[in-house]
């Protein structure tokens, strides 16, 4: 995984502890009941977290990712708006418009049932052999439908200035490997979900109940065939192992029933090497090309390509999808079509959309303001580097010439995408999203063997997160994440670096995570350690991953801590940069009470209120076994236990619950 999603932050001017105007710590939400040193989470968001409901048709309710509920209201604004204004053909807002108005149709798109798709079911029916699977792989791969192919095009992580041809293990549809081989019973309940979800999906193109459910069984078996060789996703993080670039006319020989060359050259992607990350894959997939039969591949890829599409055909196919989903995230009931086609909008017209809402909703002063606090938070990591004591001098140079070579986007792109040559329909929703799909598809090819262009965002500035990207070196937070509780402008310092100051820390602390730090400052995979100091590096790094994997999370499900290691890693030097920044400011400097709490006090009440997160059961138990991050109470109480300033702001005592001996707190960065 390259990238890494999270948060972002605010400047080191001097706001004094008098200049706010309204309450930025939700007194009424602490539970007084909770001793800080016991779960400062609960803490602080006890109250709240007792009598917060969750929305039937979400799994979650709180801040950052549940931050894009009230947003996408705000994206529904310029959507309603400028899907009944007449725009000028091929504008940015006719587009938008059209193709918000084409997916609320749904009169249209009832009516055509899965007929869109059916050109491509007998594309599947004509294939006869391996050869001829493989040529419909190769155009669906040119349509954004990628089935037992995960081929791409990205920067090469030993010569990260250009872009190369990668190929990841792919050909599943649940979550991860583990889903098909574990026998809980959550996961027993998933995998039945999940066949009965394909079963429907026959059933909705025409084959009867008993027919349908056997080809769900077939499309399963190959699946979970394809499962058994992929690596997990813990495995994934060793960025070493997982980079192998190799020659196409060696795996041409090693894997002769792909046929790779022929495979390019149908997509039209000319060169002679690949970055195969894990090879293993491609080697049982080369051997299922032939001991599976061409009929059952064939029913595998109609699975594939009705799963791939359900979401876009008409409402059976729709609640069909749901139906499945709901197992997974325990959302109750659907979300309304002006909810599902806000995400879509964004999903696939993201920075055209970002465009109007940036015009409409984004202070242009939060910007500048934002980089003033990176810049200081970028000298307050620098600090840190040259004062830690396990790493020698020569490290730290390098450590801190990386820190400075990191780029800084905020707010939106300076060069927005171009979508000129997607035709929009407002009657053809099906058909606009292909359109969006296979220009998407011409966009990636033609970056093959071309310099990488460093000035493209990963995300749409509409969204609530931010991310580092090792490859390019570089942090990136969007409009979205610039709002209380992570930024705002009338409220105190303490408030503010406990926001979004630990979000900008947390970002740059990725460059020195067990992934970041196998990147140079010019964001390729090259050793710049001495060997003793990656050592000790690697043994703290050890230290982080048995902590977190000792937190339990529901039942007997603990947090992966090798899962989590890079964002936990993240987590804690963020708020520790963010408190030194902190630490400058005049009010960081003082003793000032406001709302009955200290400078230190309001800057740890912020930290845990960023993470005021409270989800579904079921949501959590598929976070845990997918996503990178710790769940939002470790996020809190993970971090502060390892933080010796914490412990002094709060009285935290031997006895409490979270109380750690200091020689057990583990410091990296």
């Amino acid at each position: 995984m390259k990238k890494s999603i999270y948060l972002l932050g605010f400047a080191l001017v001097v706001l004094t502890a008098w200049s706010y105007t309204r309450t930025f710590v939700d007194v009424a939400g602490i539970d007084t009941s909770i001793k800080p040193g016991d779960n400062f989470f609960r803490f602080v968001n006890g109250k709240w977290y007792d009598t917060a409901k969750i929305a039937s048709d979400q799994s979650g309710v709180g801040s950052y990712s549940f931050m894009n509920i009230p947003q996408k209201q705000l994206l529904q604004n310029i959507l309603d708006s400028v899907s009944k204004s007449k725009n000028t053909m091929g504008s940015v807002e006719q587009k938008v418009g059209d193709f918000y108005a084409s997916g609320m149709d749904m009169a249209t798109i009832n009516q055509r049932g899965y007929q869109p798709i059916k050109p491509m079911l007998a594309r599947i029916d004509a294939i006869s052999d391996v050869p001829s699977l493989m040529k419909f792989v190769a155009v669906e791969i040119k349509e954004g439908n990628r089935s037992i192919i995960g081929f791409g095009v990205s920067p090469d992580n030993k010569n990260s200035k250009i872009n190369i041809a990668h190929v990841s293990q792919t050909g599943i549809g649940l979550p991860e490997r583990d889903y098909y081989f574990k026998t809980d019973a959550p996961t027993l309940n998933i995998q039945e979900a999940y066949k009965k979800y394909m079963s429907t999906l026959f059933q909705l193109t025409g084959t009867d109940a008993a027919a349908a459910a056997k080809d769900a069984d077939i499309a399963y078996s190959i699946e979970k065939q394809n499962a058994a060789s992929h690596k997990t996703n813990i495995e994934r993080r060793d960025v070493k192992a997982n980079y192998h670039k190799l020659a196409v006319t060696a795996i041409n020989q090693t894997q002769p029933n792909i046929g790779w060359s022929t495979l390019l050259a149908n997509l039209g992607a000319t060169t002679d090497s690949i970055d195969m990350a894990q090879p293993a894959y491609y080697d049982s997939l080369n051997g299922l090309l032939k001991s599976v039969t061409i009929n059952d591949w064939k029913i595998y890829l109609k699975a594939n390509t009705l799963k791939d599409y359900a979401d876009i055909l008409s409402e059976p196919f729709v609640n069909a999808e749901f139906e499945f989903g709901k197992v997974l995230s325990g959302q109750a009931t659907q979300k309304s079509r002006r909810q599902i086609m806000t995400d879509n909008v964004d999903g696939y017209l993201g920075q055209a959309l970002g465009q109007l809402y940036v015009k409409r909703y984004f202070n242009e002063d939060a910007k500048k303001r934002v980089l003033v606090l990176v810049n200081n938070l970028q000298k307050a990591f620098e600090n840190r580097i040259n004062h830690l004591d396990w790493m020698s001098d020569s490290t730290k140079h390098k450590a801190v010439e990386k820190l400075y070579a990191i780029t800084k986007k905020l707010g939106y792109p300076d060069k927005w995408r171009n979508y000129d040559k997607v035709q929009i329909s407002r009657n053809k929703y099906f058909e606009n999203i292909l359109y969006i799909k296979q220009d998407g598809w011409q966009r990636e090819i033609t970056r093959l063997n071309k310099p990488v262009d460093r000035s493209e965002w990963s995300t749409t500035p509409s969204t609530v997160t931010a991310y580092y990207n090792p490859s390019a070196n570089e942090v990136v937070f969007p409009a979205g994440i610039l709002q209380f509780p992570y930024f705002d402008f009338e409220a105190d310092d303490a408030i503010n670096y406990g926001g979004i100051g630990m979000v900008i820390g947390h970002e740059m602390t990725h460059a020195f995570d067990d992934q970041g730090a196998q990147f140079d400052k010019d964001g390729n995979v090259k050793n710049w350690w001495t060997k003793e100091d990656y050592r000790k590096f690697s043994e703290k790094t050890k230290q982080l991953s048995d902590l977190y994997s000792s937190f339990t999370v529901l039942d007997d499900v603990h947090v992966k801590g090798g899962l989590t290691l890079g964002e936990n890693t993240a987590d804690n030097g963020g708020i520790a940069m963010a408190y030194d920044a902190f630490k400058l400011t005049q009010q960081g400097k003082g003793n000032v009470k406001i709302d009955g709490f200290t400078p230190d006090q309001r800057f740890f009440l912020s930290i845990a209120r960023i993470w005021r997160v409270k989800t579904r059961d079921a949501f959590l138990r598929t976070y845990v076994n997918t996503n990178p991050h710790s769940p939002a109470m470790w996020r809190v109480n993970g971090p502060l236990m390892n933080f010796e300033p914490f412990y002094q702001a709060f009285n935290v005592q031997p006895g409490d619950k979270n109380y750690k001996p200091v020689d057990q707190r583990v410091k990296i960065w």
